[in-house]
């Protein structure tokens, strides 16, 4: 009976993982729409953060923290959440859900290249073989005409890149940092710090807010489901999974959330998904693969496991 349940739980979890991160960028594409960015990703994480703290208590987790444990949470919250989401969900008014999804699953390749420059860490032929192909796919991926006419695309690849970059930066930090061992409470200070920061960043470029009253059903429900399942639910099972399977059975969601954004932003957006993006997703996808060998993913899991979020 046990057996059964835990086989259920791990299905569960993978479908979290699989789709509820993979909906992530057409969710933020839907309320962006609507809302401005930095609000939006404020109120998400904000309320997530706020919800996971009224869980520990009532699990009587304790969430009291260091002043360095504080300070770290605070610089981990802004590189992943105000910086490399916030400004994710800016550059989703440009670009397609699913081409920031594209983009976005050569973080592995982001993060490879940034031990290499900053800790001098070897990459292994294999891996030498992923960062060419990856490089090749972005290439192809950010090379498209109707991309590159599109107003505000460029920036918006860009600024993803940098985005990128910041996830990539932030995977490092914290794999260093002094940080709560609990990885739920871990969480949600990043979370409150990252969606505090976001909320200054509103205020400095004099975003108008209004009410949750005042949204669109589709907004409300993609605000909602963001905050519980997007930030919450995917979250726990990402962490779950981690101890419950192997690493690299759980970094198979780096090849499946891709594919997951591009069919809801096909369906339900019309996003146009060219011949070319499908050859870029195919060797860009190939190329993270190489990169993901055992010990990469070892190194990976142990950033993502101790950092807490993994998605946008």
């Amino acid at each position: 009976m046990a057996k059964s349940r835990n086989i259920a739980l791990i299905v569960a979890a993978f479908f979290s993982i699989y789709v509820i991160w993979g909906s992530t960028y057409f969710l933020n594409k839907v309320a962006v729409s609507e809302l401005p960015p930095f609000m939006l990703a404020s109120v998400r994480f904000t309320t997530a953060g706020g919800l996971i703290f009224v869980i520990c208590r009532i699990l009587g987790i304790s969430l009291a923290i260091t002043k360095r444990q504080l300070l770290n949470t605070t610089i981990a919250g802004f590189l992943f959440l105000t910086f490399g989401n916030g400004v994710v969900v800016w550059a989703l008014k440009y670009v397609d859900s699913g081409f920031a999804a594209l983009e976005i699953s050569a973080q592995p390749l982001i993060v490879l290249l940034l031990m290499f420059f900053i800790q001098g860490k070897k990459i292994k032929p294999m891996s030498i073989l992923g960062v060419v192909l990856g490089i090749i796919g972005i290439f192809l991926l950010v090379s498209q005409n109707a991309l590159i006419t599109r107003e505000g695309s460029v920036m918006g690849m860009i600024m993803i890149f940098f985005c990128m970059l910041s996830w990539g930066y932030g995977s490092l930090f914290v794999s260093k940092a002094d940080l709560p061992s609990n990885y739920f409470v871990n969480t949600g200070y990043q979370m409150v710090a990252g969606g505090l920061i976001l909320l200054v960043s509103s205020i400095a470029f004099r975003e108008t807010w209004t009410l949750p009253t005042s949204w669109s059903g589709s907004v409300q429900l993609s605000m909602m489901l963001l905050i519980f399942f997007g930030s919450i639910v995917a979250f726990t099972s990402f962490n779950y999974l981690l101890k419950a399977v192997s690493p690299e059975k759980v970094a198979t969601s780096t090849y499946v959330n891709p594919v997951i954004a591009l069919l809801l932003g096909w369906y339900f957006l019309d996003e146009e998904v060219t011949g070319q993006s499908i050859v870029a997703a195919v060797i860009l996808l190939t190329g993270v693969y190489f990169i993901n060998t055992k010990k990469t993913i070892m190194i990976f899991s142990r950033f993502t496991e101790k950092m807490g979020i993994d998605r946008p």
